[in-house]
């Protein structure tokens, strides 16, 4: 019976790089040729443009740019491969998501993605046209169906494959990463598989691209439903199967399941790959943050060092006045554990001299939030200048948590570019924290163990202004990811006062969320692209 030897080259792409890509899949090609004699090698979704293009998509030249790749594909790649890969192609006015079956210096067919996502993250349909046909290629002896991403998600394209003959599925995807995404994927294409009986492969993109971060694990599913192999998760690669059509209960070999990660570890993970390639895609030399002495920004501190390395991050503690010594001691702490750079720079002379300034315009006024938010300015632009003058990428530290009900200050701790636990809920980052000190030493325990506290006004603690975090995060998961009405929050018994006030600072503080740097997005419903709501609304609870 045939067999054929696919290679699925789970690629970190560069969005927009058609050049930079073109010349990576040519070289992955060119190595799987020395291994393997006519190997089938299966790249993920828009591969050449990156995933996802957005906008790019409209501009005038993308058509001349498909085509040069395209032409520099069949030029270049060795003509024994059948390379599978992901391209937008327009066509008259329509603009199609496509993947191409090349061999021998030819286009061999293409198959034109039906089914547009357009919901969480995802825009598709604002770009292109869906197709409506399968497509089904006989290589080596194998009748291979085509589809892409989306199209696994619902029964009809695997049918139409299995009904044109398809004996095998490859499916090229750019699947995003969200906590729980693993366990999702491997369900619903088991699924397909039984319902089209057919064997499936699941070839996924790896790689951080602005807020998502795409976590690679392509795997291979029997007809009957059986996981026969997964690459790892996280991991740029190249990972060889065996497709052998005689064996029906398991045609699969060559491959093993990679040991799936836990909850901490997969998160961890993400967020430190969309740190890593942030950095890295957008030539910066480096980061900086402000090291307070919290839990957040030692969180943040040792995400930046595992992605780039102690060495291209800078620690700044920035003490005033209401400062704790220990903060002072703690911060100073692990920043020689993991061997940054550690500088300490008081904003006491700053401060004051911005009073000085504002002597009039406060006079007769009651000191408020104003002298607090004016504290984080100051340390706003220390980073920000340090920034500017070493071309280092300012990291801020704020969650999900504050970030919901606006508990941060614009122009303060919200100064930045990119912000990694921005969809780290303040219980999650107690429970990275803790996971990160299993790896090795870092976070200082007294830093887990404090009571959190913004250190902005003397004895100040964040319960002071919010309710409890498990209370507080547990409001936000319902009201924010599962979009539950507030009637419905306090109907599943907690307290109405708490559920009420928590849900109004949501909607009041969406301003404040649309001036956040972007940040890493780990939940089914980040703050960003996932969750769109107007500034100026005269929507109310209740209504």
């Amino acid at each position: 019976m045939a067999s054929l030897d696919i290679l699925c080259a789970q690629m970190n792409t560069l969005v927009g790089d058609f050049d930079g890509n073109t010349e990576r899949v040519i070289d992955i090609v060119q190595r799987a040729c020395s291994a393997r004699p006519e190997p089938v090698v299966v790249f993920p979704e828009l591969t050449l443009c990156g995933y996802p293009p957005e906008d790019l998509l409209l501009r005038p030249s993308v058509g001349l740019r498909v085509e040069r790749a395209l032409t520099c594909l069949l030029a270049e790649l060795p003509g024994e491969a059948w390379v599978l890969i992901g391209y937008p192609r327009r066509e008259g006015r329509a603009l199609y998501n496509v993947a191409g079956v090349l061999h021998d210096g030819r286009i061999i067919a293409e198959y034109r993605k039906q089914l547009l996502p357009n919901y969480q993250v995802f825009d598709e349909k604002r770009y292109f046209t869906p197709g409506t046909e399968p497509c089904v290629v006989e290589i080596g002896g194998v009748r291979v169906g085509v589809t892409i991403c989306e199209d696994i998600w619902e029964p009809e394209p695997a049918a139409q494959s299995a009904d044109a003959g398809a004996e095998l599925l490859l499916n090229l995807n750019a699947s995003p990463y969200h906590r729980g995404k693993r366990g999702e994927r491997w369900a619903l294409v088991r699924e397909r598989a039984r319902q089209s009986d057919l064997p499936v492969v699941y070839v996924n993109q790896v790689g951080g691209q602005d807020e998502l971060v795409f976590d690679g694990g392509s795997f291979a599913v029997t007809a009957d439903g059986d996981i026969a192999a997964a690459a790892p998760n996280f991991e740029e690669g190249e990972y060889w199967l065996s497709f052998d059509a005689g064996d029906r209960r398991n045609p699969f070999s060559g491959l093993a399941i990679a040991e799936p990660l836990d909850e901490l570890e997969a998160v961890w993970r993400a967020l430190v790959l969309g740190v890593r390639d942030y950095v890295n895609k957008n030539g910066f030399k480096g980061v900086v943050l402000g090291l307070s002495g919290g839990i957040d920004s030692a969180l943040t501190l040792a995400v930046a060092v595992d992605a780039l390395g102690a060495e291209r991050v800078e620690a700044v503690m920035m003490p005033f006045r209401y400062t704790a010594q220990m903060s002072v001691e703690d911060a100073a702490e692990q920043s020689r554990v993991l061997g940054v750079r550690h500088s300490v720079i008081s904003i006491e002379p700053i401060y004051d001299s911005f009073m000085a300034a504002l002597a009039d315009e406060f006079a007769g006024t009651a000191v408020d939030t104003t002298e607090e938010n004016l504290q984080a300015r100051c340390r706003g632009v220390l980073l920000m200048s340090i920034s500017n003058k070493k071309r280092y990428l300012v990291l801020t530290t704020g969650n999900k948590s504050e970030m919901a009900v606006g508990y941060s200050t614009l122009y303060g701790d919200m100064a930045g570019g990119f912000d990694p636990i921005k969809d780290v809920p303040k219980t999650l980052v107690y429970q990275l924290s803790r996971y990160r000190n299993t790896l090795g030493p870092c976070i200082p325990q007294r830093v887990i163990d404090r009571p959190p506290s913004a250190e902005l006004a003397p004895d100040q603690k964040d319960e002071d202004s919010l309710p409890p975090y498990d209370v507080l995060d547990r409001i936000l998961e319902l009201y924010v990811e599962e979009d539950m009405s507030a009637e419905a929050i306090i109907a599943t018994g907690i307290e109405r006062e708490a559920v009420l006030r928590v849900v109004r600072l949501v909607d009041i503080n969406e301003y404040k969320r649309r001036q956040a740097p972007v940040g890493v997005r780990i939940t089914k419903r980040g703050f960003g692209r996932d969750r769109r709501y107007p500034i100026t609304s005269g929507w109310r609870i209740g209504e």
